[in-house]
Formats: structure tokens, C-alpha cells, sequence
């Protein structure tokens, strides 16, 4: 019978992508390579960095982030486009997948950006990747269409009732 190899891991406080020369922390959030070069690039969170004690090859524990079309029920007409779920799934990856910090918001402090990047995102939901299931599982709705706030659309506010609805929401009613 084989014996079976066990690689000592050692816990390392940061990593250094190589092209960038960009040090990331856990805690921090990133982009991560697709197989696919066709695909958008991962989101994920750094939850810690290991590395083998010997040949010092750097792996990287992350918390994937879910897009709204990679979760059970699909995109919704109120997900904004760089909107992303926090899951429960759990991975280790090669560190060298690692492409560039990103940053993902809060939903409340997202809506209150002057200028939106290619490397920010905003979160409000977690996913259970097992269930399907959501945290919270509703939030407030902010336009007569009865549906969440998307932060793509614009918002009017009627003066007469001071109510907010979507300029969609406005032309349907004209």
C-alpha cells in the first residue's frame, strides 16, 4: 500500500501578486482567474494564506461571493449589476489565481459612491449554497413596482406624495 504524503503547512500574513506587486491581507476581497477565459473573474474574500514549508507554493483559503445568475432563482430585476451574494462556500485556491484586490461594498455605503470602478461590487444578501436560502430573507421596497431598490435604475420622487419609484415604474404610469 502507498504511503500517504502530508505537506506541512505553515500560515503566512500576506501575499504579493507577482505583476502587480500588490500585497494582499486576509480579509481583503479579490478577483480570482475563471477557467474559462470567456468568464468574468471570481469574487472572493481572503479568510487566510498558507504556504508549504517546503517548495513555499501559497494557497489561499477564501469565501467565494455568488453573482445573482449563479444562485437558485437567478438574476432578479432588482439585482444592480455588480451586485454579489456572500456565501457559505468555503474553497482553498492557488494563490497565483489571485488577479487584483476588489473592493465589495455595503449596499448603503455602494449607493453613496460619486464614482462606481471595475473593481467595485456591493453586497446585501448572504447565500446558503446548500438551500438556496437568503439573509435577510426581505428587504424594503422603495418604488409602487413593490420591488427592492436597484441602484442601476434612477429614482424619482413624486412631489405630490413624496413617494420614490423607478423612471420605469413613472412611464408605465404615463
Amino acid at each position: 500500500m502507498a504511503k500517504t504524503r502530508h505537506v506541512s503547512k505553515r500560515s503566512i500574513d500576506s501575499f504579493t501578486i507577482k505583476s502587480t506587486n500588490i500585497t494582499i491581507l486576509p480579509g481583503d476581497c479579490v478577483l480570482m482567474r475563471p477557467s474559462e477565459p470567456s468568464q468574468p473573474s471570481y469574487v472572493a474574500r481572503v479568510e487566510k494564506f498558507s504556504s508549504a514549508v517546503r517548495g513555499g507554493h501559497v494557497t489561499a483559503h477564501v469565501r467565494w461571493f455568488y453573482r445573482p445568475e449563479e444562485s437558485v432563482g437567478g438574476r432578479r430585476q432588482f439585482h444592480g449589476e455588480k451586485e454579489l451574494f456572500l456565501s457559505d462556500h468555503f474553497d482553498v485556491q492557488s494563490a497565483d489565481s489571485i488577479e487584483s484586490k476588489c473592493t465589495v461594498h455595503s449596499f448603503k455605503s455602494y449607493t453613496k459612491l460619486d464614482v462606481i470602478g471595475n473593481e467595485d461590487f456591493f453586497c446585501r444578501f448572504e447565500y446558503n449554497s446548500a438551500t438556496g436560502a437568503f439573509t435577510p430573507d426581505r428587504v424594503a421596497v422603495y418604488c409602487k413596482c413593490e420591488m427592492p431598490y436597484n441602484p442601476d435604475d434612477l429614482m424619482v420622487q413624486c412631489e405630490g406624495c413624496s413617494d420614490w419609484s423607478t423612471t420605469n415604474a413613472v412611464e408605465d404610469d404615463v
